[in-house]
């Protein structure tokens, strides 16, 4: 019963930092987040944030990982509304793209997150997107509706142009401007992939 709790508490705690480096890393960034201030607003020791996640760098990994994770459920439901795979595709690449006009996702996941964690596309919850895509090419595939073209490079270059698209959303000085931009090219290249051109 001791244990349970235990693991209950940590739960708790390793919850609680994640919500508080949330709002501080998107109010302030990451490298202006104070880790004292953020465990102090929780009530919990700077141990507690070293024992969860090793330093400030796995704090950040593990909120990027979480809006990751809320973004591509996002997508993938934008994706399913759309009534058919080929739409669902274009749909969730879009979705994905209009979310780098969110200061939240723009700051911690487009911005800090790259410049401290490195490669997008090496992140852990990126390969639950690709995983997805490669599905959704697949069954393009048997449909006969897209191209007969490895289904794996296809599903890299359409997270690929989708992600770059993002990331030039949210490092624009003017990300309204460039959105419709960015959605209009990933639409056409991806239209590139079609069996019979639309």
């Amino acid at each position: 019963m001791m244990a349970k709790r235990r693991i209950e508490t940590m739960e708790e705690n390793r919850a609680k930092l994640i919500a508080a480096a949330r709002k501080a890393f998107a109010e302030k960034g990451y490298s202006a987040a104070s880790m004292d201030e953020l465990t102090g607003e929780v009530g919990l020791t700077r141990g507690a944030l070293y024992h969860n996640f090793g330093d400030k760098r796995g704090l950040l990994a593990a909120v990027v990982h979480q809006i990751d994770a809320e973004m591509a459920a996002r997508a993938r439901e934008t994706g399913t509304q759309a009534g058919n795979d080929w739409d669902g595709l274009l749909a969730e690449g879009t979705a994905y793209i209009e979310m780098a006009l969110n200061p939240e996702v723009q700051r911690i996941v487009l911005l800090d997150g790259p410049a401290v964690l490195g490669d997008p596309s090496q992140w852990p919850s990126q390969n639950a997107c690709l995983q997805a895509t490669k599905e959704t090419v697949e069954r393009l595939h048997e449909q006969g509706i897209l191209k007969p073209v490895d289904a794996e490079a296809a599903a890299r270059l359409v997270n690929g142009a989708a992600l770059n698209a993002a990331l030039w959303v949210a490092a624009a000085e003017d990300p309204e401007d460039i959105f419709p931009k960015a959605v209009e090219a990933f639409r056409h290249m991806t239209a590139g992939l079609l069996a019979r051109p639309t």
